[in-house]
């Protein structure tokens, strides 16, 4: 039986799971909620870089991703942090959707999936 690996995982959910060598993230929220979207969105994207090199690898691995953002007319900008973060050519299948999120400071929600 393959191992199945979570990271900081608390009664509620662990931060990465990691099974047969593919990673996925939890919903990754913004530390510092002062920020606009593209703050908010950078902060999260640095947040996983590192859980992805936690786990031995990084976002050219990129295979899925779900957005959620507090309010759809914050894509654009979403969008210009997002595709400069992302290798060339490197895009994942990715779906981003406006949703009411767990607290109203948090303006961009992400969660990725991706491969050692």
């Amino acid at each position: 039986m393959s191992r199945i690996i979570r990271t900081e995982a608390n009664e509620v959910l662990a931060k990465v799971v990691e099974y047969h060598g593919f990673i996925y993230t939890q919903g990754v929220v913004a530390t510092d909620l002062d920020g606009d979207v593209a703050a908010q969105t950078r902060n999260v994207l640095d947040q996983i870089d590192a859980l992805l090199e936690l786990h031995g690898t990084d976002k050219t691995r990129l295979l899925q991703a779900q957005i959620w953002l507090k309010s759809i007319d914050d894509r654009a900008a979403l969008n210009a942090v997002w595709s400069a973060w992302l290798p060339e050519g490197g895009a994942p299948a990715r779906a981003c959707v406006e949703a009411k999120l767990a607290d109203p400071r948090y303006l961009v929600e992400i969660m990725v999936t991706a491969c050692r």
